[in-house]
């Protein structure tokens, strides 16, 4: 049995609500056990003992005895896990808005720590260090930000954010806490942590992977490209960055997409014991990585090892390192063996498995293999033991959908899997006792209170039964398809009579749940669709089985309840009583009644009594009870809540009914189980089993006694077992009783279904429904763990009934369907006969085709249908014509409409000469305002520079001005032509052609000015003019021409009409030229579609077509009333032929009619007859030379006209070869022009790329600067912290060495011997006995002896301690040494060895700050080198843009294609002459060209090598000035006063080292003398002491002087009196006196200043030698 630690914060059970009835007082639940499997890796917390996540619990294992232990999360799902074997702790966070890590010990699961950050939403890596407090977290989204942690201080030690860096393995380095690796898909980073006594610092390197194919790229570098090729011709060539104009950081790390390249796809990575890495790729590939140099190295085969199923490369999924090589798995489920040697691995197979490994770890004894697969199943691999392979868990196939108690509940229950496998486990330890697999998709599952059998439900509509008996094999004994929907819902009532089977299409089968009759199915009942719950109400008193159905009305925002009751004598009922043929169950025998409620449930059941309904709220958090009316109703009755109390419960929940009737369970998507009062509907019991984030519980179980209950988890997977702790005897006592009496009242069924069911395995064949022709073939192992199933097409037994049913109509109908038939029939024929008879009879007669249709609503559905599907063809074919004409719009506006000029052509009428215009936009007003600003910017220049020469003239010739004024208007106007001439330069210069088009160039500035970007688009500006100009004027040329050409057209059209009339009437074969224009000629033509272009025949709608033949017909009649009504034109017709003068034309046509006699024999014609004919020959005769004349001037007249259209149109074609010409030269003028702007814009762009390049420059300068300034910061502080810190390791090292100096000092009282033994023992020190691994377990850890931590040190130093106080045991005193001396030496000797390991911490923590403040050094010697670099690159880049807009490319007009020959005189003779393939001449050409490139690239390198020399020049003068200030400097130096102290510093090697030694003697000297100063002032204070009673003696004196001091000034002062009056004798003398003193002090004071001026000059000498001694003389340079 599991054990479950229980705490005060963490505890699974909750008293009873305030307003709970007392009855319920003090109830309570305990979680007993969790199963679960690992979704994430396994851990191992020590040797023994691993730990997974699993829900809101991690769940411990003990690997030897298997028991479980249980950590419950109490703030819902726990996230990542992470172990630390050293120290025997957990740590892991929770899934919640700012979650917290927490860590516990093991194994007594105490928290130790609450970690709490500044992570928003999740933890998604946890990772400790070996040795050390040390804990590494990684979040996700939006932070990813690695935090070290200090997890028993709770202390945040540093951290670092890697925006869009996502992390899938992190890992401490085994050997050095310093040092983590972070992998991902796409990167691998090594990570160093800095530490300078309490501040930690983050390093990161990223590692450069191979490509796909295992090959190194070599890249360039993006910042400073150094192998880049310079261009003489185009100008600096610059990197991509600079070119697609990026100045900000991404320009860093641009690349376009050509330049990037696929890497591999690191998976996982382990560590080395020489702190390298192994990383595994997708690609198959397995890399070394130096983590000091980041060297990586891709391991290569020693030999090939064949892999199954063909693969090339392994794939590795995890890797665990052993020693000589790695351990890995990959998706083909085998364990490798990698024994790897230099660059070079061997691949041996370790172990097989049927599925993919998932996670591969070692014990911390590497004595076991814990290999995890991804289905979550556990194996233990043991070296050196029987067996081998251990499972530890076995994970299910699936998610659990279900569970349920074998009857009665109390020892086994079933679980069910999504992909339909059936486990049945041990209530009291959760262990697996047998299994069975039904190779389906299930959804539902329900054991039996009344047999030992279970039904599953599955996603093809079948039903299985299983025999549970045995617990160890269960068995399939029958199968029941109902329909091809889904099934939803398994309900077995209280007492075990009727099976409820759900499907999703909302039949709801009622089907007998014994298996001695075959599990007769009943028959069904409709609902609606989508049923959310079945209840029913089976007690013991009641016949009739009462069943409501839960189902939505989603767009009513209601719910809907279907009661009815099923007998229980239904069995003994003939089937035709209770259902119809189609096995629908008949609503009078179930007395169906249908319910709503007005807003939506998610859950409804039934109470025992008082015909009440229990339901869940979806919407709002609610419990509401509803009463059932007793009276019958029909229709749908709504129902009010009779009770409403909030559940404080949120989201959709379920609520189950116990087996007494007396407690309501509810569950949710929050998580939480409560049971409820059925009467109050009060929560007297809460548990917090699952949480939110796992979507909360999905279904939950309580045994018949109410004493087991199992729940489910939705998504987390998680099934919790839950046991009262405390429940009232009363409450105990009712369900116990209840579930007695039933147990005792099903016993008979249970004992007659037993029976049965034990028996069934001695029968053959499986009893099978009679109405189920064909069923499933099964087959079940002996183990009966695998079940196979042979599909068949099945027929459900729906469609059988329906089936059955139909044939029975069918039987029954038959003769009248005959007779039906029969009668059709002949109403055909007679309607065919009737459509024959109406084709004869007449129009008007005739009838409708419809007419004769007998079905009208056929009829008319088939023509709304023809009517739909040609709305929706026309609608298609709409829209696809409106797409077209958009299409064509926007084509048409784009190339035709915005045309100012619409491109065309003309072509000659005879010549193959095809002459287009320019097609030409309208400029728009914008171009137009900036071309006005620019040309009067550039008037305003010419004007500025006249009016300066114009000054610089009138300077010069001030005086000639002012006397020839008329001669000075004169030159002025000279002046201004030959400002005009100049100002258009020539055309070599100039560059083009475009004067010969009449093109103004007086405003464009010479090539050779063309040096700011502002004249240099002033200037495109300008040639875009020109162009546009050019192509005006030749459009002008060309409108002309076409006009021309129209002209000639019409008139060769006019004279074709002639041309025409005179070849018929000459009758000639010839056809009469008629020039066209074509197509591209009038390009309009192609926008408008004539009649004859289309192929297709026009759609006319018959009522169109009536109405034109109608007027047809009226215009026919009409013309012909019309002919008979004109008389004149009838006469004119009838007597000349219609025409009233016969015409010159018609002489050709006109005959002479013979006369009729003509038609006898010569012989018997008459004499007038005779005449007749000779007038007849005659006028024939003269009618024929009227025609040769007449046909000779028409001849004439043809050929005069034939040659005038023939010069015509040749002239026409002249000028239009002319005006090709002329195309052509405007082309070539136009690309000259388009040249010249290409060249601008190229240096344009190129400017741009210089700027952008250049501020790029500068923003990364100032962001180096800014590094520098952090740097420099980094560097001041630490070594502020590192002289602060030197200075107490100093003070510890000088007390330290004081206490050795000082100790004989301290015993001076004993004699010399013993205080020699004294210092022996006081030197000596414990041996600290170290606890050494197993030689075993060394030899296979492959990591060996690791460093220690903070925390092992101190413990050696409590051991160290321990063992000193057996040296200070009284045994080990020297004889004859007084006790209190033994124990004053006890004493200092532990002060000795606490500041021996304090010197020692302290040296170590120096050393480290010592290496940390080098690392800064160098991190800024690091920047400062970028900075300087960055200075060289603008300093380069800088001289290239000077070069660049100096050097200016120009465009120069030449003449090609001639050459001059020495003799003038051609040879025209080629006998001898060879025939050279054209190929040979185009490769010697296109080698000069190459030639002629490579002279003009080496003169360009000799004008730079010319002006380099220049420059060279130039600095060399610069410097040789620089070497004079410099020789100055250094004379200035010399001639310095250079100190002692300052020799000593340059010349002492070790200036540190003596200073910090004269340091520590001056310190040991204050120190000394700070002892002296001590008592000094104990001894001044002392003698200050008596001096103030000596004071206070004066005091007393001096007060008796003072008043003996007043009696004699009063004596002196009368004295004074007295000496003043008899004075004046004596002043001479005084006079004398006082003369002769000062005579003695000036005599005395002259003697005085002639020795010290002496003993100044001796001074003064003797500094001048000591000067001179101590510095050498320097002779100046």
């Amino acid at each position: 049995m599991s054990q479950v630690r229980e705490r005060d914060e963490v505890t699974t059970s909750a008293s009873a609500t305030a307003s709970a009835s007392a009855h319920y007082s003090g109830a309570s639940l305990s979680v007993r056990w969790v199963q679960g499997f690992p979704s994430q890796n396994v851990h191992f917390v020590n040797d023994q003992t691993i730990c997974y996540p699993s829900g809101n619990y991690v769940i411990f294992i003990n690997l030897e005895t298997k028991k479980k232990t249980v950590l419950q999360c109490i703030n819902g799902i726990v996230g990542v896990v992470a172990t630390n074997v050293p120290g025997e702790v957990v740590a892991f966070s929770d899934r919640r808005l700012k979650p917290i890590i927490y860590i516990y010990s093991f194994p007594s699961l105490t928290r130790k720590n609450k970690l709490k950050g500044d992570i928003l939403l999740d933890y998604t890596l946890l990772c400790f260090s070996y040795c050390g407090t040390y804990l590494a977290s990684y979040s996700s989204l939006p932070e990813f930000e690695l935090t070290l942690w200090n997890w028993e201080a709770n202390v945040i030690l540093c951290k670092k954010s890697n925006p869009g860096m996502d992390v899938s393995q992190m890992s401490f380095n085994p050997m050095n806490w310093h040092q983590m690796c972070l992998s991902s898909s796409s990167a691998v980073s090594v990570w160093t942590i800095e530490r300078s006594n309490q501040d930690h610092h983050f390093r990161t390197r990223l590692v450069k992977l191979p490509l796909e194919d295992g090959t190194f790229l070599n890249e360039t570098d993006v910042l400073f490209p150094t192998s880049m090729q310079k261009d003489l011709i185009y100008g600096p060539v610059l990197p991509l960055s600079a070119i697609a104009g990026l100045v900000g950081e991404e320009a860093e790390t641009f690349r376009p997409k050509d330049d990037i390249y696929p890497l591999l796809h690191p998976t996982m990575h382990c560590w080395t014991p020489s702190s390298d890495l192994y990383v595994g790729c997708e690609e198959g590939h397995l890399l070394m990585i130096n983590t000091e140099t980041l060297k990586v190295t891709v391991l290569q085969k020693a030999e090939e090892f064949p892999l199954p199923d063909g693969a090339q490369l392994i794939n590795p999924l995890t890797l665990a390192y052993q020693k000589d090589g790695v351990l890995a798995s990959g998706i083909d489920g085998v364990i490798y063996s990698f024994i790897i040697k230099d660059s070079k691995y061997q691949v041996k197979t370790f172990l097989e498995f049927d599925g993919p490994v998932a996670h591969l770890v070692f014990s911390p004894s590497y004595k076991m293999l814990l290999i995890q697969t991804d289905k979550g199943s556990v194996y233990i691999y043991t070296f050196g033991a029987e067996p081998v392979l251990d499972k530890v868990l076995d994970a299910c196939d699936g998610k659990v959908q279900a569970v349920s108690f074998i009857t009665p509940g109390t020892k086994y229950f079933l679980t069910l899997t999504s992909s339909g496998e059936v486990s049945i486990l041990s209530i009291e330890d959760c262990t697996c006792t047998g299994r069975i697999c039904l190779r389906t998709q299930a959804t539902a599952l329900a054991c039996c209170p009344s047999s030992p059998s279970a039904a599953v439900g599955t996603v093809d509509g079948y039903v299985y039964f299983l025999n549970v008996i045995d617990v160890e094999s269960p068995q399939l004994i029958h199968q029941a398809f109902l329909s091809q929907s889904p099934v939803k819902t398994l309900v077995y009532d209280q007492r075990g009579i009727f099976l409820l089977v759900g499907t999703e299409e909302g039949n709801i089968f009622v089907i007998d749940s014994r298996p001695s009759k075959s599990f007769q199915i009943f028959g069904f009942t409709e609902t609606g669709k989508d049923i959310l719950q079945i209840s029913t109400v089976s007690v013991v008193e009641s016949d009739v089985v009462e069943v409501l159905i839960l189902s939505p009305l989603p767009e009513m925002g209601r719910s809907r309840m279907e009661y009815f009751t099923l007998p229980v004598m239904l069995p003994q009922v003939v089937p035709e009583n209770f259902s119809d043929e189609r096995g629908r169950l008949k609503d009078d025998f179930t007395h169906k009644y249908l319910y709503e409620v007005e807003h939506s449930l998610s859950s409804a059941v039934l109470g025992f009594a008082g015909s009440k309904i229990y339901g869940f709220c979806s919407q709002v958090p609610y419990i509401c009870s509803y009463i059932m009316p007793v009276k019958e109703h029909t229709g749908v009755c709504v129902l009010k809540p009779h009770q409403k109390l909030q559940s404080k419960q949120y989201g959709a929940g379920t609520v189950y009914m116990s087996s007494h009737g007396l407690w309501l369970m509810t569950i949710a998507k929050c998580g939480i189980l409560c049971i409820r009062d059925v009467f109050s509907l009060e929560t007297f019991v809460r548990c917090r089993s699952h949480s939110h984030q796992g979507r909360g519980i999905q279904n939950m179980k309580m045994s018949m006694d109410g004493q087991n209950i199992l729940v489910n988890g939705k998504d987390d997977n998680t099934l919790v077992y839950l046991k009262w702790k405390r429940l009232g005897a009363n409450i105990a006592t009712e369900i116990y009783e209840h579930s007695h009496q039933l147990v005792l009242n099903l016993s008979k069924t249970m004992e007659t279904e037993t029976e049965y069911l034990a028996s069934w395995g001695n029968y053959q064949d499986v009893p099978q429904e009679e109405t189920a022709e064909s069923q499933k073939k099964l087959s079940v192992g002996s183990s009966q763990e695998e079940l196979v199933v042979v599909d068949h097409k099945d027929i459900p037994w729906i469609q059988q009934k329906m089936e059955e049913a139909i044939k029975k109509e069918v039987r029954m109908f038959s003769p009248r369907r005959k007779e039906i038939k029969r009668g059709i029939k002949e109403l055909a024929q007679i309607i065919a006969a009737m459509m024959e008879e109406n084709e004869k009879v007449e129009a008007i007669a005739k009838l409708d085709g419809q007419e004769f249709c007998l079905d009208a609503d056929e009829l008319e559905r088939l023509h709304d249908e023809c009517e739909e599907e040609l709305a929706k063809i026309r609608k298609d074919v709409e829209l696809h014509n409106l797409a077209k004409s958009y299409l064509t719009e926007l084509i048409k506006e784009e190339c035709w409409n915005s045309m100012a000029v619409k491109g065309r052509a003309l072509k000659c009428f005879h010549i193959p000469y095809v002459v287009d215009n320019f097609p030409m936009k309208e400029r728009t007003e914008e171009e137009l305002k900036e071309l006005s600003k620019v040309m009067q910017q550039k008037k305003i220049e010419i004007e500025c520079l006249k009016l300066r020469k114009e000054i610089v003239e009138v300077q010069s010739t001030a005086a000639t001005m002012v006397k020839k004024h008329h001669e000075e208007e004169e030159e002025e106007e000279e002046d201004e032509e030959k400002v005009a001439k100049t100002t258009s330069l020539p055309n070599y210069l100039l560059g083009s052609l475009s004067t010969d088009f009449g093109a103004d160039t007086s405003l464009l500035t010479s090539q050779l000015q063309l040096h700011s970007r502002e004249e240099k688009i002033n200037q495109i500006i300008l040639l875009k003019d020109i162009i546009y100009n050019i192509k005006k004027t030749f459009n002008s040329e060309f409108d002309a021409a076409y006009k021309q050409k129209e002209i000639e057209i019409a008139r060769v059209k006019e004279k074709n009409v002639r041309i025409a009339e005179i070849i018929s009437d000459l009758e000639l074969d010839e056809t009469v030229w008629q020039p066209v224009f074509e197509d591209s000629e009038k390009p309009e033509r192609a926008l408008v579609v004539e009649d004859d272009e289309i192929s297709f025949k026009k759609y006319i709608p018959p009522w169109q077509k009536g109405k034109a033949e109608l007027l047809a017909s009226h215009e026919l009649e009409r013309l012909q009333q019309a002919r008979l009504s004109n008389a004149r034109q009838r006469g004119l017709m009838d007597m000349m032929g219609g025409v009233l003068e016969v015409k010159k034309e018609d002489i050709l046509r006109m005959t002479i009619p013979q006369p009729p006699f003509m038609a006898k024999a010569d012989a018997l014609w008459s004499e007038d007859e005779r005449k007749q004919f000779k007038e007849y020959e005659k006028k024939v005769k003269e009618l024929n030379e009227e025609r040769d004349k007449y046909r000779k001037s028409l001849e004439a007249e043809l050929k005069k006209l034939q040659n005038s259209i023939q010069e015509n149109t040749q002239n026409f074609d002249e000028h239009l070869k002319r005006l090709f010409e002329r195309r052509v030269k405007a082309e070539m003028v136009i690309n000259q022009e388009e040249l010249k702007i290409n060249n601008l814009v190229f240096s344009l762009l190129l400017d741009e790329e210089l700027s952008s390049r250049e501020q790029f420059l500068n923003n990364y300068l100032l962001k180096k600067q800014e590094e520098k300034t952090k740097t420099s910061e980094a560097i001041q502080k630490a070594r502020e912290d590192l002289d602060v810190f030197k200075e107490h390791h100093d003070t510890i090292v000088a007390e330290d060495k004081i206490l050795d100096r000082s100790f004989k000092k301290e015993f001076s009282d004993i004699s010399g011997h013993q205080v020699d033994i004294l210092y022996k023992l006081f030197k000596r020190r414990p041996r600290v006995s170290k606890q050494k691994a197993q030689a075993d377990v060394t030899s296979l850890v492959p990591y060996g002896d690791r460093p220690g931590s903070a925390k092992l040190n101190k413990e050696n130093f409590a051991q160290l301690m321990k063992s000193m106080d057996e040296l200070d045991n009284i045994s080990n005193m020297p004889e004859g040494l007084d006790p209190s001396v033994w124990e004053h030496f006890c004493t200092t000797r532990r002060a000795k060895v606490e500041n021996e390991y304090k010197v020692k911490q302290k040296a170590a923590c120096l050393l480290e700050m010592t290496t940390f403040l080098r690392k800064r050094m160098e991190d800024d010697d690091a920047v400062h080198h970028e900075i300087e670099q960055v200075f060289h690159e603008l300093v380069r880049l800088q001289d290239e843009k000077v070069r660049f807009q100096v050097n200016l490319t120009i465009q120069v007009l030449l003449k090609q294609g001639q050459v001059e020959l020495e003799n003038f005189q051609l040879i025209l003779e080629y006998s001898d002459a060879i025939l050279i393939n054209k190929n040979i001449i185009e490769d010697l050409n296109s080698v000069i060209r190459t030639q002629g490139q490579k002279k003009v690239a080496s003169m360009m390198e000799s004008k730079d090598v010319h002006k380099g020399i220049y420059q060279i020049e130039w600095e060399h003068k610069k410097m040789e000035m620089e070497m004079e200030d410099l020789n100055q400097k250094a004379w200035d130096i010399q001639m310095l006063f250079f100190s002692r102290d300052r020799q000593k510093y340059l010349n002492e090697p070790n200036y540190e080292n003596v200073i910090a030694i004269q340091i520590g003697i001056m310190e040991q000297t204050i120190s000394v003398i700070d002892k002296n100063h001590k008592k000094n002032v104990e001894n001044c204070k002392k003698l200050l002491k008596k001096l103030g009673k000596y004071s206070n003696q004066k005091d007393v004196a001096n007060y008796t002087l003072s008043c003996n001091l007043r009696e004699e000034l009063v004596a002196v002062s009368e004295r004074q009196d007295i000496c003043n009056e008899i004075g004046s004798k004596l002043t001479c003398e005084k006079i004398a006196r006082e003369r002769y003193d000062n005579l003695m002090k000036q005599q005395k004071l002259t003697n005085i200043s002639k020795q010290q001026a002496e003993q100044i000059s001796i001074l003064q000498a003797e500094v001048e030698r000591l000067r001179m001694k101590t510095f050498p003389a320097l002779v100046p340079m």
